[in-house]
């Protein structure tokens, strides 16, 4: 397949379009290098015959058409979104901005681009979203793909307004869409303002672990390669008008994963004392869900997808990546926001 994968230069994507090229599909990279995206992410298949980059943006319509044009993919994979909840907080405007406006140009610039192709049945528009979307979870149940809209704060509202939009254009228009919602990804390339490679960083600083709270919010962590290989699965088999939610099957609360951390990085890295001693409990984020649980059953059951990997061993394999990859994340640590607690403007 050819594949417009947007957002390509971020965490996720560039997991994506390095799983997509190493599948022997075509990839178009379309990114506009905002400040959580890196090119470095895909330095291993930069020059690769089947990998191009257009660094656009997808709010601008005129650029979005004349890349369907030039490029005429058999697929777009949207990933391109502001997505750390903490900066939505500050600054809402820029994730409605991007997120739901940028994702009503890509889906028309698409349907536009479907329409003058014949509206070719084999075309798709998969659209990549979140679990934080329905809301919070108690202590028990999952989230399933009929699990009613919730969402707590500027980013899960953006995300969700996105996603009925691509509905929208599915059931007005025709267009063949596919969505899926993830649960939290981690992993190799993931930007050091998140909870996994802050803990990381700072650990190997000697600076405090700063966890929201008493810790005991929970999340289900989906090593991000495992997601790269499920969105694929997706995106070529997924039945149209679909939507599938992809989880880790790891559920762990911000403490108990912190604390693995931790103990993985007294074994790769030791010094003197554990690090679990700079562990240190800060406000709590305003309107921070107690727990995300994703039910994966539909997934397994409709496509034969399941993940691979533990969270003890894809943090053992974070870590180890974090401590020989020391250039990459040097580098991003200088960018704005990074370092600075974020998400107090509420």
């Amino acid at each position: 397949m050819k594949l417009l994968i947007t957002g390509g230069a971020g965490f996720i994507g560039s997991a994506v379009v390095r799983q997509a090229i190493a599948a022997g599909h075509e990839v178009v990279n379309l990114d506009a290098l905002t400040y959580a995206a890196c090119l470095d992410n895909l330095a291993s298949v930069a020059d690769d015959p089947g990998y191009t980059f257009e660094h656009a943006d997808i709010r601008d319509r005129a650029a979005l058409d004349r890349v369907f044009a030039q490029h005429r993919p058999d697929a777009v994979m949207h990933l391109a979104a502001e997505s750390h909840v903490d900066r939505s907080i500050d600054g809402p405007g820029t994730f409605i901005d991007t997120n739901v406006m940028g994702t009503f140009h890509l889906l028309e610039a698409a349907r536009a681009y479907w329409t003058r192709e014949g509206r070719p049945e084999d075309f798709r528009f998969h659209h990549i979203s979140t679990d934080e979307v329905f809301g919070s979870l108690g202590p028990e149940g999952q989230f399933t793909e009929e699990t009613p809209y919730d969402p707590r704060s500027p980013y899960s509202a953006s995300k969700a307004g996105s996603d009925h939009l691509v509905r929208a254009w599915h059931e007005t228009y025709g267009l063949p869409v596919v969505l899926t919602n993830c649960s939290n990804n981690y992993g190799p390339f993931h930007f050091p303002e998140k909870l996994i490679p802050v803990v990381i960083l700072n650990a190997l600083a000697g600076k405090p672990l700063p966890i929201y709270g008493d810790g005991s919010n929970v999340r289900d962590w989906l090593y991000v390669e495992d997601h790269a290989e499920a969105l694929l699965l997706v995106v070529q088999k997924g039945a149209v008008g679909r939507s599938y939610n992809i989880g880790g099957e790891n559920e762990r609360t911000n403490l108990d994963l912190v604390r693995t951390l931790c103990a993985i990085l007294d074994r790769l890295a030791p010094r003197e004392g554990s690090y679990a001693d700079l562990i240190s409990f800060v406000t709590d984020r305003p309107g921070h869900d107690a727990r995300y649980a994703i039910d994966p059953a539909r997934i397994r059951e409709e496509l034969g997808w399941r993940p691979s990997v533990t969270v003890e061993e894809g943090l053992e394999k974070t870590v180890d990546w974090y401590l020989a990859n020391e250039p990459w994340w040097r580098a991003l640590q200088a960018r704005q926001g990074v370092g600075e607690r974020l998400g107090v403007g509420a």
